[in-house]
């Protein structure tokens, strides 16, 4: 069978969750972070903690491997073997030290004053992407933080909520999905629009969620670009029949470039029209590829292939407790076929907190 026949294979059994990452450096930044009282998050798999568990979806990591270097060494539902970037800057704020889902039964009043995540895996902005998984798409998303805004009046008053839904970190990671299943691997909408065209169907799909939350009361809100779509080893899995001459997409990543450029020029365009928000841009297109193309800077030794199994394919239930996985997983950039490593994330996210959350004080 031909890698890219068995390739769609795998994606409809699957329907990988997707990959957004903040860029990458460790230079300290004279400029300290500013504090927040809780911490809102929104998106795929990259920052879903958990959410997947509680909804009738194949697409779940709530089983071994994945959470293997999660304290405890539990699966939490966490498409790592750790911790995820949202986890990782709770706790360099000094908010918590990880994020629940928002699906978790009897989420403590605390984990309600200090946010949760109400992303699902595999999800997109596009309400087509979850069609065939049943997972969470953004739009529905905010249903939920409407549940949740309601509970957490219940626990502190209405105006302490308000107060602290205004000063929380918001953060959305999503995208990569609506792209590889809408366009590049499953062409649905390829019928319906150009490249062109679809990135600007995705960009109102985002300013409209965008406009919900702020009328919810969110103020300071982190929206992730794409990364470099064409370097994930799943994609590079799928085009290329010889597996030793594996290298990143220049379509697919020149695409992801298009659509990061036009998301650059929209956050301040919408800031503008929303009194005392702050939208800020976090282009993780550059650093990812720079953590891609110059391993050595951050410790990995591989990266064009995941920790789990193959690293070509395995992704979800792909891989599971049967499936062998790498010994030294920090030495990786991915994690599965998709994912990156816990190691990578702590990259990510010491980025986040140094790089792009100090702009809030501009």
């Amino acid at each position: 069978m031909a890698t890219s026949e068995l390739f769609i294979i795998v994606l409809l059994l699957i329907y990988m969750p997707s990959i957004n990452t903040a860029a990458v450096t460790t230079t300290a930044t004279t400029v300290p972070p500013p504090k927040f009282p809780a911490i809102i998050v929104f998106g795929d798999s990259t920052v879903d903690t958990g959410n997947n568990n509680y909804i009738k979806t194949l697409f779940k990591a709530n089983m071994p491997p994945y959470g293997e270097n999660f304290p405890g060494h539990v699966p939490t539902g966490r498409f790592s073997d750790g911790k995820l970037v949202p986890d990782f800057v709770a706790s360099f704020l000094r908010i918590k030290d990880k994020v629940p889902p928002f699906l978790k039964p009897n989420l403590s009043e605390n984990e309600l004053r200090t946010g949760a995540s109400f992303a699902s895996a595999g999800s997109g902005f596009d309400d087509f992407t979850t069609k065939l998984s049943n997972v969470i798409p953004v739009s529905k998303q905010v249903d939920m933080f409407k549940s949740y805004v309601d509970k957490l009046k219940g626990v502190v008053g209405k105006d302490k909520a308000k107060n602290i839904i205004g000063e929380a970190l918001v953060i959305i990671s999503a995208g990569t999905n609506d792209f590889l299943f809408n366009f590049f691997d499953i062409p649905t909408r390829r019928l319906e629009f150009d490249v062109d065209e679809y990135q600007h169907f995705l960009l109102q799909k985002l300013e409209y969620f965008l406009t919900e939350l702020y009328e919810l009361g969110c103020r300071k809100m982190v929206v992730a670009g794409l990364p470099p779509i064409g370097c994930l080893p799943i994609q590079m899995t799928a085009k290329f029949e010889i597996q030793t001459d594996r290298k990143c997409l220049e379509d697919e990543n020149s695409d992801a470039r298009s659509y990061n450029k036009k998301l650059g020029k929209l956050l301040p365009e919408l800031q503008a029209k929303l009194p005392r928000s702050k939208i800020v841009y976090a282009d993780v297109y550059e650093p990812m590829l720079d953590m891609i193309n110059h391993p050595q800077r951050y410790g990995f030794v591989e990266t064009r292939r995941g920790c789990c199994g193959t690293g070509l394919l395995e992704a979800s239930f792909l891989c599971n407790p049967l499936t062998p996985v790498c010994r030294n997983p920090s030495r990786f950039l991915f994690w599965d076929s998709v994912h990156p490593t816990q190691q990578a994330y702590i990259y990510l996210a010491d980025y986040l907190v140094n790089r792009v959350l100090p702009r809030f004080h501009i």
